[in-house]
């Protein structure tokens, strides 16, 4: 089985004392390709290490919606010249976060529109942050499908009703689906995925975070990710080798380079 960790923060201090062991259980699962999403610039350049060292690594650069009132216009220069890198395949993880509010609301909403706006010039997808911030984020993204007839990108870590996936899935999105689809109280989120369907969704853990069920409590990793799948393959009725193949393949659409410039294909 053949998977694809779409959101995996494998550069966090979390693994730094066996992240060599987390990626070979990872290989072991079925886990072939992961992303590590940015939170904020300072840790960039060792998730780009991470990825120019180990094939089926990837990065996706951006300032999450808690570091927003760091964003400035050296940032967003910074992020540019490495949104242009090989191993680069979205912007993100970026977003609004009302919940913790760790950055002002108009510092968020600011620097999330100059990010999709950096993807959308680039051809580039998105990785979106939400967190008790729909209307304002659906806001922008609808902006941004609007001027940017190519756009697509992922809902992380996906907690919307299913009115909500379907219209994120007519503009182009997918749903980011990880531990939390484990968990006894998500039925809502399990409604979601039954309305939309294996062609909306992609894998995901945000490890080391959103652990599911039975890691409750302790630190997620990528090898997890085969839980995801076998409760997916419960709750749509289809088998766990359907579900691996379907998302991978609507990763590799989602991440697909639109730059010519010849790097490596996904």
């Amino acid at each position: 089985m053949a998977l694809f960790d779409t959101h995996c923060h494998l550069d966090d201090p979390a693994f730094d004392a066996d992240r060599e062991e987390v990626l070979a259980r990872a290989r072991e699962a079925g886990v072939e390709a992961l992303v590590i999403p940015s939170v904020t610039l300072d840790r960039i350049p060792a998730a780009m290490r991470l990825a120019e060292h180990h094939p089926g690594i990837y990065v996706a650069v951006g300032i999450h919606p808690h570091a927003a009132s760091t964003f400035s216009s050296g940032a967003f220069a910074q992020l540019r010249e490495w949104a242009r890198h090989p191993r680069v395949v979205a912007i993100g993880e970026i977003g609004m976060d009302f919940y913790r509010d760790l950055s002002p609301r108009e510092a968020q909403r600011e620097a999330f529109r100059a990010q999709l706006e950096l993807a959308g010039e680039l051809g580039l997808p998105v990785i979106i942050h939400q967190r008790e911030a729909r209307e304002a984020v659906m806001e922008e993204l609808e902006r941004w499908v609007s001027a940017y007839p190519r756009a697509r990108g992922i809902l992380h870590a996906f907690s919307g009703d299913a009115d909500m996936a379907r219209t994120a899935v007519a503009w182009g999105f997918v749903l980011g689906i990880g531990g939390p689809i484990t968990y006894p109280r998500a039925e809502a989120l399990r409604g979601a995925v039954r309305a939309v369907g294996t062609p909306a969704l992609v894998l995901e853990t945000d490890a080391p975070y959103l652990p599911p069920q039975p890691y409750r409590g302790r630190r997620n990793e990528p090898a997890y990710l085969r839980l995801v799948v076998d409760t997916l393959a419960r709750i749509l009725e289809l088998p766990p080798e359907q579900i691996a193949e379907q998302t991978t393949r609507n990763a590799k659409r989602i991440f697909k380079s639109a730059k010519s410039n010849g790097e490596e294909e996904i």
